[in-house]
């Protein structure tokens, strides 16, 4: 072998290692990836300038005060991968308060992943709801109170969502699974796109304590405060779907994400064993007869 052939081969393996580390460290990290783009890039104020504030460096300020709620929401809409937002909610006295981070399709049939953020008293936990629609069908609320002061620094919580299983998770820490379970006849969040939405608004009649503590205006106005609005998802163009479920290649389809590791289901027992407290699937009086999807998402009864 003469010298340029070794050069040569020696280039080849060089790009080839270059690759295939960046392709493990892409499939390792892939959970925590986000694709940055600007909130003027994705998402559109739904309310005005003064209640819907774009910031300097990135950051959007959601206001609540005696004149109105606040929102946004996203441009497009998306059909699986990892969404999610920094949040850095409401400080002091927020009781009555909710800041909600959802995804939503549109109409009586939608499908939705809700994060609702419930405001307390000075001093008093954070309440973080979840809940999930698929093809219209809801009521699967699970509640949890946060094991960390979420007013004081930015926490990301997002969904990682496929066509296998839906996590969510706050900042890396999954604390709730959704498994498509349509062969038992379960409804599933895997053919309608979803667009991404941000709200902050008054409700004094059940976000805390039932409704037994108020929000009281004297504290107002409340805000919290949004960053990272990127999203590594795919995208939903003019309404093809189908691009989205037969989509190959895609990180988030890759056997390791279509299920929880053994690291991720002891988090998951942690939170659900030290900081749940309510879940549709134990509340008899609504639920007489226990929903059969309760069984079958065994990672948040396998405690």
């Amino acid at each position: 072998m003469n010298w340029n052939q070794w050069f040569g081969l020696t280039k080849v393996c060089i790009v080839f290692v270059v690759l295939l580390l960046a392709t493990l460290a892409h499939c390792a990290g892939a959970q925590n990836s986000n694709v940055a783009v600007s909130f003027q890039q994705n998402y559109l104020a739904t309310t005005d300038a003064n209640h819907t504030r774009v910031l300097n460096g990135g950051l959007v300020e959601l206001v609540l005060d005696q004149y109105s709620a606040a929102a946004f929401g996203s441009k497009t809409s998306y059909l699986f991968g990892r969404i999610g937002m920094g949040i850095k909610l409401v400080p002091g006295y927020s009781a009555g308060t909710v800041t909600a981070y959802y995804l939503s399709s549109p109409g009586t049939t939608h499908d939705e992943m809700d994060f609702e953020f419930l405001g307390n008293v000075t001093g008093q936990p954070y309440g973080l709801q979840t809940n999930v629609y698929a093809n219209g069908v809801g009521g699967r609320e699970q509640r949890i109170n946060l094991w960390f002061d979420p007013t004081v620094e930015f926490h990301y919580y997002s969904v990682l969502w496929n066509s296998n299983i839906t996590v969510f998770l706050v900042d890396d820490t999954p604390i709730r699974t959704f498994r498509n379970n349509e062969a038992l006849g379960v409804p599933y969040m895997d053919h309608q796109g979803v667009g991404i939405y941000a709200s902050l608004w008054d409700g004094s009649n059940w976000a805390t304590d039932n409704g037994w503590v108020k929000l009281n205006w004297t504290y107002a106005p409340f805000i919290a405060t949004f960053e990272d609005f990127g999203v590594d998802g795919c995208e939903v163009v003019n309404g093809d779907t189908q691009a989205c479920v037969t989509q190959q290649g895609m990180w988030w389809n890759l056997p390791q994400y279509q299920t929880l590791n053994a690291n991720q289901i002891q988090a998951l027992h942690k939170v659900q064993s030290d900081y749940l407290v309510y879940d549709y699937c134990t509340d008899t009086t609504r639920y007489p007869i226990t929903p059969i999807e309760c069984a079958l998402n065994w990672y948040e009864l396998d405690l």
